[in-house]
């Protein structure tokens, strides 16, 4: 079953002058056909303005389509009376995590969301302690949020959200402004999630190693889905994602210049150990 799905996709924002007068429309994402399953790990990538971050909004109705229809688990996102219903399915993380975090203590700040949807309070405390399990944060339950590293913060943003139970969780960018030990925190979390939740869970992203382990692979560029497929066949494609202005993964840019060096390397290496395997074939 489809998890997400969208057809020929629209979203125009409006140009405004400084006086706040419409001077014009900007295409930011145009006529996307996108399907992701029940269950899947999917990444979208793209350059800064490629419409990634525009489509994730559309993920959860933060935006709904200036033309075209994106349904979440079935529920069509322009219909005002699925709005509930929509968000409920789709939880949304963010880059910026102190945007997320509101409580003062962290379990207060894990049950908010719930306690808004109206869930028992003994059921409330279970979701918070389950949370925060999953993403490995439990024995932080009774901190303060602002004594917390930026990797925590993130995961108990996505604690925050898992506590809701939705089916699917987006994270837009949710590593952006982690340092690289914050990133690996936030990418185990997320992998381990999928696995022990069966969340589906759409990544999006411009750090090319965080996305080797998805089940597909959407690159953007202009508004536009210009690549789709694994992420071996995706990052197999070297020239044409620096056409895109996009990085692969460094081991996967070093075994591209050792075969244009006539070295008889397979194409879309993603790890150190395939590479070093594949090397040592060559013996």
């Amino acid at each position: 079953m489809e998890m997400i799905e969208a057809k020929k996709l629209v979203y125009e924002y409006e140009k405004r002058d400084e006086d706040g007068n419409v001077t014009g429309l900007n295409r930011a994402v145009d006529g996307i056909d996108l399907r992701i399953s029940e269950g899947s790990f999917v990444a979208i990538l793209g350059h800064n303005g490629s419409g990634k971050s525009t489509l994730a909004k559309h993920l959860n109705a933060i935006l709904v389509p200036t033309g075209g229809t994106v349904w979440v688990d079935g529920k069509d996102t322009k219909d005002p009376k699925e709005l509930w219903n929509v968000r409920q399915s789709a939880g949304m993380v963010f880059q910026n995590p102190d945007n997320q975090i509101i409580g003062t203590v962290v379990e207060e700040d894990v049950g908010f969301g719930p306690e808004n949807l109206g869930v028992p309070s003994e059921e409330i405390w279970q979701r918070v302690e389950d949370s925060l399990k999953a993403v490995g944060m439990i024995k932080y339950r009774s901190h303060s949020p602002n004594k917390l590293s930026g990797g925590q913060k993130q995961r108990v943003a996505i604690a925050g959200v898992i506590a809701m139970e939705p089916k699917c969780i987006v994270l837009d960018e949710p590593t952006a402004m982690l340092d690289p030990n914050g990133r690996k925190e936030v990418i185990r979390t997320v992998e381990r999630l999928r696995k022990e939740k069966n969340v589906t869970v759409i990544l999006i992203t411009h750090y090319m190693e965080e996305v080797i382990d998805a089940d597909e692979v959407f690159v953007m560029d202009g508004g536009h889905i210009v690549m789709h497929g694994t992420p071996r066949e995706v990052f197999s494609q070297v020239d044409r994602l620096k056409e895109i202005r996009m990085d692969v993964p460094q081991v996967t840019m070093l075994a591209e210049m050792l075969r244009k060096r006539g070295i008889a390397l397979p194409k879309g290496i993603l790890r150190k150990e395939e590479l070093v395997e594949a090397l040592c074939r060559l013996n």
